[in-house]
C-alpha cells in the first residue's frame, strides 16, 4: 500500500470523526499534517503542492468572509433578527419565518455563518417565549443547508464546484434555486407534521430586544453586497469581484481591521488549502486510478452520482466528497448537469446526519448547554428530509 493512500486515509478519517482518540488534532490540523506529509514523503514536490491549490476558490471564500464580517459588524443580521421578532404571531409562523429567511440568507452569505449568527438568537427567543427549541434549531441548520444549494456562494463546496466547472453564477442560480425553494417547502411540511402539538401553542408577549447598529457601515456593506451579487450575475470572474469588494471594505476610518479579521474563519481557508494538496497527492496513487476507473463504471447516471456522493458526504463531509468526485465528472457527456447534480446532492446530503454538515455541528454545539438533540432524534427528521429533497432535486434538474 503506497504512502499517498495512507496519508489520504489518515487525513480523511480525522476529518470524518472530528478528533482522533488521545491526540488533539482537529480537522484543520489533519489537513495541514496530511499536506505536509505528502511533501515530506516526496509524493509530490513543493512546486506541485503550490500548483494543487485552487486560488480562485480561496479568493472567493476569503472575499465573501470579509463582506460577511462587515455585515455582522454593521448590525445587518440584527436587523433581520428584529424583523423576525416583530412578526412573531404563533409558533408555527415563527418556524416558517426561520425556514425561509435563513434559507434565503444562506443562499447568498454562506450557510455556516447564518447558523453561527442565528443559533444564539433562537435559543434566547424560544426561552423567552417558553417554546420547545428543538424544531427551531432543526429548522435553522436544515434550512441553511437547503437554501445554500441555490447559489455558488451558498456554501464552500459550491464555491469549489463553481470555480472548477466554469458555470456562470446566473445559470447556477436559475437551475438550482427551484431545488432550494421546493426543499424548504418539504422541510416546513415535515417539521410541521412532526411537531404539530408544540407548534399549536399560544405565544407569549415579549418586549422588543434592543440592538446597536453602525449605520454608515450598514449602508456601505449592504451596498457592497448588492454590487457583489449584481457583478456575479453579469458574469465577471467571481474571484476578481470577491477580492475587489473585500479590498473596498477594508478601506475604512471607522472599523479597526482586527475586528474584521477576528470574524474571518482562517482555519477554514487553511483546511481548504491542505485538502487541495492532499487530494493532489492521492491522485498520484494507483489506488486513486483504480477508484476513478471503478466509479467511472458505476457512476454514469445522475441518480448514481447523487446517491454515491450523498453517501460519501456523510462519511468524510461534503467538501472532501466534492474534491474526490471532481475527476469523475469528466466521464459524463453533459458535464454541466453532472456538476449541478453533485452540488445538489452533496449539499442536501448535509441534512442526513449531524456530522453531514458543519452547519449542523455549529447549531448543535452552540445549543448543547441547554438543548440535547441525539443522533437518533436528528436522523428521524434528517432521513426523510434528505431523501425527499434529493429526489425532488433530481426531478427538477431532469427538466433542464
Amino acid at each position: 500500500m503506497d504512502a499517498s493512500f495512507i496519508i489520504f486515509a489518515f487525513t480523511y478519517l480525522v476529518i470524518a470523526i472530528g478528533q482522533p482518540p488521545i491526540f488533539r488534532i482537529d480537522r484543520t490540523g489533519a489537513a495541514i499534517i496530511g499536506a505536509s506529509l505528502m511533501v515530506v514523503f516526496e509524493v509530490i514536490s513543493v512546486y506541485d503542492a503550490y500548483e494543487a491549490i485552487d486560488y480562485r476558490t480561496i479568493l472567493i471564500l476569503f472575499g465573501m468572509m470579509v463582506l460577511i464580517a462587515n455585515m455582522r459588524l454593521s448590525g445587518f443580521f440584527q436587523i433581520v433578527q428584529s424583523f423576525i421578532l416583530s412578526r412573531v404571531k404563533s409558533p408555527l409562523f415563527l418556524l416558517y419565518l426561520i425556514i425561509f429567511i435563513c434559507g434565503i440568507l444562506s443562499a447568498f452569505f454562506i450557510n455556516d455563518t447564518v447558523c453561527l449568527i442565528f443559533a444564539p438568537f433562537l435559543l434566547e427567543l424560544t426561552r423567552r417565549l417558553n417554546l420547545n427549541s428543538k424544531p427551531y434549531l432543526l429548522a435553522l441548520c436544515m434550512s441553511a443547508n437547503i437554501g445554500s444549494v441555490a447559489t455558488i456562494t451558498g456554501n464552500p463546496q459550491n464555491i469549489i464546484i463553481g470555480a472548477a466547472s466554469g458555470i456562470s453564477y446566473g445559470s447556477f442560480f436559475i437551475k438550482l434555486f427551484p431545488v432550494a425553494f421546493v426543499g424548504l417547502i418539504i422541510l416546513a411540511f415535515i417539521l410541521t407534521l412532526c411537531y404539530k402539538k408544540e407548534l399549536s401553542k399560544k405565544i407569549e408577549e415579549i418586549s422588543e430586544i434592543r440592538y446597536r447598529f453602525n449605520y454608515p457601515l450598514l449602508i456601505k456593506s449592504s451596498l457592497a453586497a448588492i454590487i457583489t451579487l449584481f457583478l456575479f450575475f453579469t458574469g465577471i470572474a467571481m474571484e476578481v469581484v470577491s477580492i475587489g469588494i473585500a479590498s473596498f471594505l477594508l478601506i475604512t476610518r471607522r472599523i479597526k481591521p482586527e475586528k474584521v479579521y477576528n470574524l474571518i474563519d482562517f482555519r477554514l481557508l487553511i483546511l481548504f488549502i491542505g485538502l487541495f494538496i492532499v487530494i493532489k497527492g492521492f491522485e498520484k496513487s494507483i489506488i486513486f486510478e483504480n477508484f476513478v476507473e471503478h466509479f467511472s463504471e458505476l457512476v454514469k447516471t445522475p441518480i448514481s452520482l447523487a446517491v454515491s456522493s450523498a453517501v460519501l458526504s456523510n462519511i468524510v463531509s461534503n467538501v472532501p466528497a466534492v474534491l474526490v468526485f471532481k475527476p469523475v465528472i469528466g466521464n459524463f457527456t453533459d458535464t454541466e448537469s453532472a456538476w449541478l447534480t453533485l452540488a445538489m446532492s452533496t449539499t442536501l446530503a448535509g441534512n442526513l446526519t449531524i456530522v453531514g454538515s458543519i452547519a449542523n455541528i455549529i447549531v448543535l454545539e452552540i445549543a448543547s448547554q441547554r438543548v440535547k438533540i441525539t443522533l437518533k432524534e436528528y436522523m428521524k427528521f434528517g432521513i426523510p428530509v434528505t431523501v425527499l429533497t434529493i429526489a425532488a432535486g433530481l426531478l427538477i434538474l431532469s427538466f433542464y
